[in-house]
């Protein structure tokens, strides 16, 4: 019988794959494997593995720097395909952002609920970035048929040695990002009376308010653990790791309900004086 491989294993098979629909799958099949093992009372063993530096990727899109992607006009069609596959470039990035997190920190003891939390988040990305595919598909177009954001991955790579900073940055900063933004994206395509991409785009809004809150309760849990301040520690971390201040107006309404408190993001923002 073939020992089955470790979740940290798993992690690094997703983050090696490049093609997005095969990743996704593959992201797909390894959580359904987590859970059906979890239910069963038998959990997969964490384990430890080395994720690359950087995930594989297909040839296409080119990554170009944010100041060279061009910009975006969502009142045309083009301009609503651009969107998505923005979109569908953030939500793959964020299927390797999840299973990083998993495999990359093993030397820290975590409770099993994180990682319940982070294959679940992954699994959901996984499921984001092919409903937009989809969409992308219905209007003529792919993933890979325009150019993308290079700087996606730089928030993971200047955290791969910070636990704390990578929760601070990824979920509690950028997917918080999303949270303010996605209402915008619904309100373009209802203009359109595109219900392909209204109903992908609200799927993706109400899952990650989920992952916001992920990201707040174990970086919450690890401040308790070392008996720190949370806000403090926010502060100081998302000053160091992320680059420029945060962008208002906030849905505070939604990070509320995904326990990020307005003291710990307004004194970031722009314009902000402490």
């Amino acid at each position: 019988m073939t020992e089955s491989p470790t979740l940290a294993q798993m992690a690094v098979e997703v983050l090696t794959t490049a093609d997005g629909r095969a990743k996704t799958a593959l992201s797909h099949r390894h959580a359904a494997q987590w859970f059906a093992a979890r239910k069963a009372g038998n959990p997969l063993a964490i384990g430890s593995a080395t994720p690359p530096r950087q995930p594989a990727r297909p040839e296409k899109p080119q990554l170009l720097a944010p100041r060279d992607v061009p910009r975006r006009r969502p009142g045309t069609p083009e301009g609503r395909i651009a969107l998505l596959h923005a979109v569908a470039h953030i939500e793959l990035n964020a299927v390797d952002l999840h299973w990083d997190i998993i495999a990359r920190f093993t030397q820290i003891p975590m409770p099993l609920g994180y990682y319940d939390d982070w294959v679940k988040a992954a699994d959901e990305e996984s499921k984001h970035f092919n409903l937009l595919c989809d969409c992308l598909d219905a209007m003529g177009s792919h993933y890979g048929a325009l150019p993308a954001h290079a700087g996606m991955w730089r928030a993971a790579e200047d955290t791969a040695g910070d636990h704390l900073g990578r929760l601070a940055v990824v979920p509690m900063v950028l997917e918080a990002r999303g949270l303010d933004v996605t209402p915008g994206m619904i309100k373009v395509f209802r203009n359109a009376e595109d219900a392909q991409a209204i109903a992908a785009l609200e799927t993706i809004y109400s899952e990650e308010v989920g992952h916001v809150a992920y990201g707040s309760k174990w970086f919450n849990f690890l401040c308790g653990r070392e008996n720190s301040d949370p806000k403090e520690v926010f502060h100081t971390l998302v000053r160091k790791y992320f680059h420029g201040a945060l962008k208002p107006p906030f849905n505070e309404e939604k990070r509320a309900e995904a326990g990020l408190p307005p003291d710990f993001y307004w004194p970031l923002a722009e314009g902000h004086e402490d």
